[in-house]
């Protein structure tokens, strides 16, 4: 009904009434943001990750802090997980928590924020203190009509927040955010060439257990894996700098982050390994592999983002799996009004001969699981600690991918 209405209302019409529900929703809570500093953090991956990242290093400063995040929404320490399936709260609900962060005495506010939010103005009437970019490389393509109008998406926050910008030096499309003016900017990396005003850059890398680099002769050692990890470190590293908290401080607070849900996360670990991440682009899926590609055997269990978004990644996502992997099980992820069968043909398309094609998602994690030999991995991408499966009609299946992982685990065993 929704989608019907859509095709016949003008989009002027759309997009002011896009743009009201966030003035109504800023007047009902008496426009919270001028009592709060809110960080937006955006960016193709790593957004909830550097959310963490962030918010650990200002609690270890010793401030309260809110959090609205893909995963969880958090209050002064009070802590819920995000059941909505979206990463960017509707109008109401944003400020409503903007609000209650303020009524807690929160100095903070740390949102994770989406193109598909600022396309429909979720960003307005939040006065933004500082807003942060992880990265940039194609995705929601098909939503926004080409990545140009992803990326100008993206801008459109850099455009609204002119306080302090916080910039990925060594990203391709970093030239586009720098046009931006901002009365302060901090850009981070680790390859880049060029010089600003205030940089922040990791040397010394390590990346043989966990992340170790080196900021301004400071060690940070951290047990999450990846280079893409220490990224989202730097921009948090940044953030905290920017807010005038010393370098010190800002260590034990990374160091704090041990891992987020459903971002590598290792739920198994003898006697092979298993791991589910929420990635669903290429760019993150690859980068996941090469992380944890050793000598064994690595099996993926891999799917494609909802149905009707994005059909160019399928064939994709199947090709980059079937490039790194040495089994592929492709199977149903969130098909939405989509028939998963034809999701599933589309992704195994891509992957070639050595596509499994098992529709059932816990039969798919079960097969993995059963081919695993010591010393193996398992990586289980798209769906990270989401709590459903999104299937025809609206409605929602009760999931948890690592919750399956070691209910099927432990049955295997048994047997």
């Amino acid at each position: 009904m929704i989608q019907a209405l859509k095709k016949v209302i003008p989009a002027f019409v759309l997009d002011w009434y896009h743009i009201l529900l966030p003035f109504l929703g800023a007047l009902i809570y008496r426009f919270p943001s001028k009592k709060i500093k809110v960080i937006g953090i955006t960016g193709t991956n790593g957004k909830t990750t550097t959310v963490e990242m962030v918010s650990a290093i200002l609690k270890e400063a010793g401030y309260k802090v809110g959090v609205l995040s893909s995963i969880r929404f958090e209050i002064a320490g009070r802590s819920e997980p995000n059941m909505l399936k979206m990463t960017m709260p509707g109008r109401m609900t944003i400020q409503k928590m903007i609000r209650r962060a303020v009524n807690a005495g929160c100095k903070y506010l740390v949102l994770e924020v989406t193109s598909e939010g600022i396309k429909q103005y979720r960003h307005l009437f939040i006065d933004f203190d500082t807003v942060i970019i992880t990265n940039l490389s194609p995705e929601h393509i098909e939503a926004h009509g080409g990545f140009d109008n992803y990326r100008n998406a993206k801008g459109k926050l850099f455009k609204a927040a002119d306080k302090t910008h916080i910039l990925n030096l060594d990203d391709e499309h970093v030239d586009y955010f720098l046009q931006f003016k901002a009365k302060e900017k901090w850009c981070y990396g680790i390859d880049f060439k060029r010089e600003v005003e205030r940089t922040v850059r990791a040397v010394n890398i390590d990346l043989s257990q966990g992340i170790k680099f080196k900021v301004n002769e400071i060690d940070f050692i951290m047990k999450i894996p990846g280079k893409f990890n220490i990224y989202n470190a730097l921009a948090a590293i940044s953030l905290g700098l920017s807010q005038g908290i010393k370098l010190k401080t800002i260590k034990k607070g990374l160091e704090n982050v041990v891992g987020v849900e459903g971002r590598m996360e290792e739920v198994i670990s003898s006697p092979f390994r298993v791991f589910v991440d929420y990635a669903f682009t290429p760019n993150a899926m690859e980068k996941v592999y090469q992380t944890i590609k050793g000598d064994k055997r690595l099996i993926s269990v891999l799917g494609a983002c909802g149905g009707g978004r994005d059909k160019w990644k399928r064939p994709v996502l199947g090709k980059i799996a079937g490039e790194y992997c040495d089994e592929v099980i492709v199977t149903n992820e969130d098909p939405y009004d989509e028939d998963p069968v034809e999701i599933i043909n589309q992704v195994a398309e891509g992957v070639g001969e050595k596509a499994i094609k098992i529709i059932d998602r816990r039969e798919a994690i079960a097969k993995a699981i059963s081919m695993a030999q010591p010393g193996d991995t398992v990586i289980i991408t798209g769906k990270g600690c989401e709590p459903w499966i999104c299937v025809v009609g609206g409605k929602k299946i009760p999931w948890d991918d690592r919750k399956v992982v070691k209910e099927e685990f432990s049955r295997l065993r048994d047997i």
